[in-house]
């Protein structure tokens, strides 16, 4: 890394106007005395979130000259070694030696790309006055590497792509209580957020650039957040899983079935090689592997888990028709929603299947597209009348999109999945 490069890189940050952030539910702590770490899959907000973090910071009166925000995949800072890293405060110190024994706010996008950022993250605190923030896109990167290098002096957040209510947000779409024109266009705007999904700048993007915009994604995260990052030799199977996953959300994932249909397509893999490749999608945060809720680890491994998405909207990418199967893409969304709150989930089977519950058995939940059909109907009742069997104490909700008059008589625990995603209490 050239120190020239560097500065002209600092100063440019200080003397940019900064975006206009729309306000996400997620809001950055500052002065707790900790690491602040952001993990997250690639363009779900986090380097806004900085942003919106050091417009507050200026507006409490923190002067421009006393934050540092570095992007570590600015090719003008290629290529970045471990020793490099203490050039970033001598060259700060050189261009505004008037901050020099001021506070000082550092804020690291996509540490990932440093080899040995946790060790020198880990001495500026013990050595500077200096609040650190960093992002990165591997789930191990900031829960592992973060915690171990700090241990105990760090926090970390998680950040997904909008939620529906900051999807309504984002659309400037008031919700109006009691009114049934409104009530219908939120749920036609449920409808658009499952198709467009909830990446921010595919939101506020015209509708004509979205598959665009998300065909761009795709290949980026894949090929930035596995590929290189893991040295993946075999790029077209890897594509292959991927586009596997993105078809077929809210469905179980069966490593041996899957191993056993791509040996009869001729392709040659080995089962530790599939479930090294499902880990790495892991670690980018574009799937979640839900396991089965057992009382024994040993029986929770050897059961198949239950395969989410990062976002319904991707799964236009990789899908021929991707208005089918609107009710799994609404089970990953109603996941995503309990996934932001709680890590410990579960899905359970007896006979019935329960989409979701929690390891202390205080919540389960169904979700379904239409339960106007009578079939379907008795299908949910069934899993309903199974977890309650389970954990009695619990609140079951089933959740709906689409349904007949009078169902509530029928069903304890019905909702409409609208008004489920829209409570931040869920």
């Amino acid at each position: 890394m050239i120190s020239d490069n560097l500065k002209y890189v600092i100063r440019q940050f200080v003397e940019r106007i900064l975006p206009i952030c729309k306000p996400r539910e997620l809001a950055l702590p500052t002065g707790t005395g900790k690491v602040i770490g952001l993990a997250g899959v690639r363009r779900s907000g986090k380097t806004f979130l900085f942003f919106d973090t050091i417009q507050k910071l200026v507006i409490q009166g923190v002067d421009r000259r006393q934050i540092v925000y570095l992007n570590f995949e600015d090719d003008r800072l290629h290529p970045i070694r471990s020793e490099d890293l203490d050039m970033i405060l001598r060259c700060w110190r050189e261009l505004f030696p008037e901050t020099a024994g001021q506070h000082t706010y550092l804020f690291l996008d996509e540490v990932q790309n440093v080899p040995g950022w946790e060790r020198w993250v880990r001495r500026l605190c013990d050595t500077e006055d200096v609040e650190i923030f960093v992002t990165g896109s591997s789930s191990q990167l900031l829960t592992r590497d973060l915690a171990t290098a700090l241990r105990g002096r760090s926090i970390t957040l998680e950040v997904f792509p909008l939620s529906f209510r900051e999807y309504l947000q984002f659309r400037s779409i008031e919700v109006v209580p009691h009114s049934a024109d409104n009530e219908s266009l939120i749920r036609f705007e449920l409808e658009v957020y499952l198709s467009c999904g909830g990446f921010p700048e595919i939101v506020l993007a015209d509708e004509s650039l979205r598959p665009l915009i998300l065909e761009e994604y795709s290949s980026l995260m894949l090929y930035r957040d596995v590929v290189e990052r893991y040295g993946v030799r075999n790029e077209k199977l890897m594509r292959e899983l991927l586009r596997h996953c993105f078809r077929n959300t809210g469905s179980l994932l069966n490593v041996s079935k899957l191993h056993r249909d791509l040996t009869s397509q001729g392709i040659t893999v080995s089962k530790n090689t599939l479930f090294d490749y499902f880990g790495y999608l892991e670690d980018a945060f574009l799937i979640f592997l839900l396991p089965k809720r057992e009382t024994s680890l040993r029986k929770q491994e050897h059961n198949p888990k239950k395969l989410h998405v990062i976002d319904t909207g991707l799964i236009s990418v990789f899908q021929t028709f991707p208005n089918r199967d609107l009710g799994h893409k609404l089970e990953t969304v109603v996941f995503l929603e309990a996934r932001r709150k709680r890590k410990n989930l579960f899905y359970y089977a007896d006979g019935s299947e329960v989409d979701l519950c929690d390891a202390d058995g205080k919540m389960f939940i169904n979700s379904c597209w239409n339960l106007a059909d009578s079939e379907t109907l008795a299908r949910e009742k069934a899993a309903m009348e199974l977890g309650t069997r389970q954990w009695p104490d619990s609140k079951g909700k089933l959740l709906f999109h689409e349904y007949s008059p009078g169902l509530e008589q029928e069903v304890l625990g019905v909702q409409a999945a609208w008004k489920f995603l829209l409570d931040p209490d869920t």
